[in-house]
């Protein structure tokens, strides 16, 4: 089982930035809302592309929606930049939506945490291309 989100609070070392990077694509990966809600705060806020999440239950149906229609999602983040108790990384994913077009979301995520580990900010800019399923790279 992986590590509790709450263990690794700020302030970030390079070490747990990147372990909270590594866990927070672990649980995307994992495609589980509930599981995923857990690294966030009871009244988290979210701006993801142009919608604007609070709390765990709008963020575990919004979870749910946008996995109905990323198919067979995969998920890659990396860090970018660390302080205290924000993170920022940059990622990239591929999915495919029900007509079988595979495409690939790129993005940056800027994450503000508490001080128990919990993430209470998530702003997210994200763009998508469309591939053929010849040039995926995240299998």
């Amino acid at each position: 089982m992986s590590t509790p989100p709450l263990i690794l609070a700020p302030p970030f070392t390079l070490e747990t930035a990147q372990r909270k990077v590594q866990l927070a694509e672990d649980a995307w990966n994992s495609r589980d809302p509930e599981r995923v809600a857990l690294a966030y705060t009871e009244d988290s806020k979210w701006r993801n592309r142009s919608e604007f999440l609070n709390g765990r239950d709008e963020i575990k149906a919004f979870l749910r929606r946008k996995w109905a229609k990323e198919l067979n999602y995969r998920l890659r983040k990396t860090l970018w930049a660390f302080h205290d108790n924000r993170i920022a990384v940059s990622f990239e994913y591929e999915w495919q939506d029900d007509a079988g077009q595979w495409y690939r979301s790129y993005g940056n995520e800027l994450w503000e945490f508490d001080e128990n580990g919990l993430m209470r900010e998530r702003r997210a800019s994200i763009n998508d291309a469309p591939i053929a399923e010849t040039e995926r790279r995240i299998i």
